[in-house]
């Protein structure tokens, strides 16, 4: 079978449903389900040699609380080693619970490494989607790994022809850094809308994220392939920090706790990311053999507070004088993540690092007028966190470290380094930082008129939504920055922004 012929194959089975006009539930004689059951698509994530998670959710009535009575539901589910299913590999049942929102987190183990799975979820007459997923190399596999990284897909700024595009790239994992969901409406020339207000109570972030789910093509780059996330603002509130909103809301700890549940309801996590009131573990690492380590860091969760706020508000501004940014007892991970981080780095064997965070970890000096300045929100925020971070990748030889992140709606790639301010200083790691899936970006004027106080960042590029693909070999690791023509328009076309490459054992990026 050939590969474009197989791709036709998944997708075609991906969109057939079975489903009845109503449905009776498996040992709930008395509730019963109208319509489509699986109208949010099926996902996996977390993958492991021997496991990984799939997720679904039942909601025939998605933007209206889900549809279901307040009763949990049994859901099978299988995995096959073929797409025909003839090859049963595991299966089981999984309770959709009420208090989860009907969402199905199945940890399915047993499985053989570095290998395609696909999956499928069943209630009554109803089979979902089918949903393909890998599970990760071997400890001591040394191969090629190809993901795709992406951020910011604010709903209403575009439609999502990247995660079409996305879907159709030859990749094995898919690795998102937050703002999956926007919780306000914003920005210029919207092509759809949100159809609701802000959401604040565990309800209305449900509804938000069946709105994102809704869309198709999300949904199938979604089936496609695994995926690890982590979060950034706006699946809470526009920059928030810690138990802090920008709006310096005195209730704010309860809207964090129903958005952190909303957000697991809606991933393929794990149960030990299950929240717990207003705290969820998120941060992780994962292993795919001896070529690479991803770090999947939280930088929202656990951060100082920005540095030299306005008056009367929280949230981030743009400084120039500010010796509070300066202290060293800031920090964007808070102690623990960072300890955490430390023992990663120093027991890591990976060929390639890689750090996946939310935002641009470089510094980028703001100047005007010839005074420098920086956004507080970033890591120009907490430029003692950074160096620590950084200098614990030297103190621990953690071999050929590369960051990732997205937030800012632009390609900007730089090396990292101990002294941004020394042209000479020797680089420690190179950085992609990814545009937005739709999110607005600023003026290219902004990235064009900065370049001269930032010879570090190599590349900067705001006028382009898309995203980044990466394979990783034994040798380099090839990366391509890839832009739409137009994200309001659903069948826009897609093209290689910029190619660069990272050799191994020589720090930095270079042009491809």
């Amino acid at each position: 079978m050939t590969a474009d012929r197989g791709r036709r194959d998944f997708l075609r089975a991906a969109s057939v449903v079975l489903a009845a006009p109503a449905i009776a539930l498996n040992g709930c004689a008395r509730t019963r389900i109208h319509g489509d059951p699986f109208t949010l698509g099926v996902a996996s994530g977390s993958p492991l040699p021997d496991s990984v998670v799939l997720w679904t959710r039942l909601a025939p009535d998605p933007l209206h609380g889900g549809g279901l009575a307040p009763a949990g539901v049994n859901v099978q589910w299988e995995v096959a080693a073929d797409e025909n299913f003839r090859k049963i590999a595991r299966r089981g049942i999984a309770a959709a619970e009420p208090q989860y929102a009907h969402s199905v987190h199945v940890d399915v183990d047993g499985l053989e490494p570095d290998r395609w799975y696909w999956y499928r979820f069943m209630v009554g007459a109803a089979t979902s989607p089918i949903g393909r997923t890998r599970t990760a190399p071997p400890p001591q596999a040394l191969g090629a790994w190809r993901f795709a990284f992406a951020s910011c897909q604010q709903y209403e700024q575009g439609y999502y022809a990247a995660h079409r595009h996305m879907a159709e790239e030859n990749l094995d994992l898919v690795v998102f850094l937050g703002d999956y969901i926007y919780e306000s409406s914003w920005g210029r020339n919207h092509v759809r809308s949100h159809e609701a207000s802000e959401p604040f109570t565990l309800a209305q972030y449900r509804n938000r994220y069946a709105r994102y789910k809704s869309d198709p093509d999300l949904q199938r780059c979604h089936a496609r392939f695994p995926w690890i996330v982590t979060w950034d603002d706006h699946e809470v509130s526009n920059d928030y920090a810690d138990d802090r909103s920008e709006k310096l809301d005195p209730t704010f700890l309860a809207r964090r706790a129903a958005a952190y549940q909303a957000y697991y309801e809606h991933m393929p996590l794990r149960a030990s990311s299950r929240p717990q009131g207003a705290r969820m573990r998120l941060h992780s690492h994962y292993d795919f053999g001896r070529l690479a380590r991803f770090y999947l860091l939280d930088d929202r969760q656990y951060r100082s507070y920005q540095a030299c706020q306005t008056a009367g508000r929280g949230g981030s501004s743009t400084v120039e004088v500010c010796t509070e940014r300066l202290r060293e007892d800031r920090t964007m991970l808070g102690a623990e993540q960072e300890a955490w981080l430390r023992a990663r780095f120093a027991d890591s064997a990976a060929r390639w690092n890689i750090l996946a965070q939310q935002t641009l970890m470089a510094q980028l000096d703001r100047t005007v007028d010839g005074n420098s300045r920086f956004w507080t929100d970033g890591w120009d925020g907490y430029p003692a966190a950074r160096r620590r971070l950084l200098s614990e990748l030297i103190a621990h030889k953690v071999r050929n470290p590369i960051a990732i992140g997205g937030d800012i709606h632009a390609n900007v790639v730089s090396d990292l380094k101990l002294d941004f301010d020394d042209p000479t200083a020797p680089i420690v790691a190179a950085e992609f930082c990814g545009t937005s899936i739709t999110s607005q970006g600023p003026r290219q004027s902004f990235y064009d008129n900065r370049r001269a106080r930032n010879p570090h960042v190599k590349l900067a590029r705001s006028d382009k939504r898309g995203y980044t693909t990466v394979r990783l070999t034994a040798e380099r690791a090839y990366v391509d920055l890839r832009a739409l023509d137009d994200e309001k328009r659903a069948d826009s076309p897609i093209a290689t922004l910029a190619r660069f490459n990272v050799l191994k054992d020589v720090p930095g990026a270079a042009p491809d």
